[in-house]
């Protein structure tokens, strides 16, 4: 990943300021195979990505698999409550709760139609038509007014607000800290944990960050994502680390910094 920073309008150049690498292939299809041994219906996912783009959706991140890895293990998480994701790319943690029983899913990235058409092409091809209807496909811009989203919820609802936001290796977007965590604050519930009966207290609402270090000298300013949540009154914990190869072998920096998923936890204080 280059170094390139900066700061701009909501242009697509300017949301997202790396230039882009030499063209990928056309779209590709990769498999996520699930490591949880169940008897659930599904084993695989096959997660489509678009060619060459500026907003990198053309990877499917590490940071992405172990999030799928992870929801797969936590489902009291989200099962029967609704999940946001932000910055989707092909949209893998999402469609890992859709499949294991979220409510709704709103699956969101910069609106732009190859992005946005491909993500609904991954909904299709892997979710039954039966259970479709609670999983939404939309253009969203970090920081803007969180209204549309919050349309996909029932005129009836009791709060029109989402239970889990969803952020997988997005806080590289330096310049796009403050409106990440905008959209996060007005769009997450505030209610709090609650007792199920005859079950386990239910969690409170929250963010889940997954990450990599992809640029080791500039790990401080992805972790400066953190302390502005600590300041706009959020409690952030790291909730795990995972190895993986490297994204880019070929890049500088400590290669077991850029090949280490980090993963958070952030709640209402």
């Amino acid at each position: 990943m280059s170094d390139s920073e900066g700061e701009g309008g909501l242009a697509l150049g300017s949301v997202f300021t790396e230039p882009p690498r030499p063209p990928s292939p056309e779209p590709t299809v990769t498999t996520y195979t699930r490591e949880k041994q169940t008897n659930d219906s599904w084993t695989d996912i096959k997660i489509r990505l678009v060619g060459s783009h500026p907003l990198w959706g053309h990877h499917l991140w590490n940071a992405s698999r172990a999030f799928a890895s992870y929801l797969d293990d936590h489902p009291e998480t989200y099962q029967g409550r609704s999940v946001l994701e932000l910055g989707a790319g092909g949209a893998l943690p999402g469609i890992v709760a859709a499949k294991n029983g979220a409510r709704t899913v709103v699956l969101t990235d910069y609106p732009d139609a190859a992005l946005i058409d491909n993500i609904a092409y991954n909904v299709h091809e892997n979710i039954p038509a039966s259970e479709r209807e609670g999983v939404h496909v939309q253009g969203y811009i970090w920081g803007h007014p969180v209204e549309p989203l919050l349309e996909t919820f029932p005129g009836d609802s009791e709060e029109k607000a989402f239970d889990l936001i969803i952020l997988s290796d997005l806080i590289f977007n330096h310049s796009q800290h403050e409106a990440m965590l905008k959209t996060c604050d007005l769009a997450l519930s505030k209610s709090k944990p609650t007792e199920v009966p005859d079950g386990p207290q239910r969690p409170a609402p929250c963010l889940l960050v997954f990450y990599t270090h992809h640029r080791p000298h500039l790990a401080h300013r992805d972790m400066e994502f953190f302390t502005k949540a600590r300041d706009r009154g959020w409690h952030c914990e790291e909730i795990l680390t995972r190895k993986y190869p490297p994204m880019f072998p070929d890049d500088p920096g400590e290669e077991e910094v850029r090949a280490t998923v980090h993963g958070w936890r952030l709640t209402r204080i």
